[in-house]
């Protein structure tokens, strides 16, 4: 398929999400093969059947709910590149996407110094339920897509988008405006690292705030696991919190993402 056209461009509105009782929102599902977009913190929503999680208003509009931002630049992606993007719908507090089933810090009950009541007293027959009916949907959603692709003939670039807090609570400020962690795709990595620190007015983080060697997250489970090409960026939440920053960093980084898309055609072009 050709390339998107990249005009600076932005919809009168976002599609209107599902209930938080989905586990996955798909958003342009028959569009582009070769290039799937990842959301694993879109949303603070909390099922019903789990009631706020005990969470003041405050703790729920904070990062340790969602990465603050990253649905809004994701969908203007997907509409900018005409891509596919799988994207959770409910809280990271519920149950972490971006974790593996046996990782500890899978179910929180502490987050950068807030106590999550909700999730004092669950247990493992709780934690099984919450993985099979939102962490596994989710997981099966971003496989069947990749699934779909390649079986187009694709093999998809994988491109997960995060936010990240400005200073956790009684930590130093971080410096970064955007990060790309990676742990065995360095190639990838290190073309998005160009890409960003050629931009010049950005101080971009290689492997920061997080190492992305993380094993068992979304990236480790279908990109290293599938030896796929992919990418996980990190923006730091105050510089898209906004509809227009995050339409201003979408429009920023479509090119980017082009042009790793070309990079890889381009040898089967040379081949032709």
């Amino acid at each position: 398929m050709a390339a998107a056209d990249l005009t600076m461009s932005k919809p009168t509105a976002f599609p209107i999400s599902p209930p938080p009782e989905a586990a996955f929102e798909r958003v342009r599902a028959d569009s582009r093969p070769e290039i799937l977009l990842i959301c694993d913190h879109a949303t603070n929503a909390v099922p019903s059947e789990l009631g706020d999680l005990g969470l003041s208003a405050e703790d729920r509009e904070r990062h340790i709910a969602y990465d603050i931002g990253v649905r809004g630049v994701v969908l203007a992606l997907s509409d900018l590149l005409d891509a596919p993007a799988v994207l959770s719908t409910f809280s990271r507090l519920v149950i972490d996407p971006n974790r593996g089933e046996t990782d500890p810090t899978i179910l929180m009950r502490l987050y950068d110094r807030s106590i999550i009541p909700g999730n004092a007293q669950a247990d493992a027959a709780e934690r099984e339920r919450r993985l099979e009916t939102y962490h596994r949907p989710y997981h099966n959603a971003v496989s069947g897509a990749i699934d779909g692709a390649m079986e187009a003939g694709a093999r998809p670039l994988l491109v997960s988008v995060h936010s990240f807090t400005p200073q956790l609570r009684g930590r130093e400020i971080r410096p970064w405006h955007a990060g790309v962690l990676w742990d065995q795709d360095e190639a990838t990595a290190r073309a998005l690292l160009h890409l960003l620190n050629a931009e010049g007015d950005l101080c971009v983080g290689d492997n920061e705030p997080y190492r992305g060697s993380l094993e068992g997250d979304t990236m480790w489970r279908h990109g290293n696991s599938r030896n796929l090409p992919h990418a996980l960026i990190e923006i730091r939440h105050d510089l898209i919190r906004e509809e227009d920053q995050q339409w201003a960093w979408a429009n920023r980084l479509a090119p980017m993402l082009e042009k790793l898309l070309e990079a890889a055609a381009s040898p089967k072009r040379g081949r032709d």
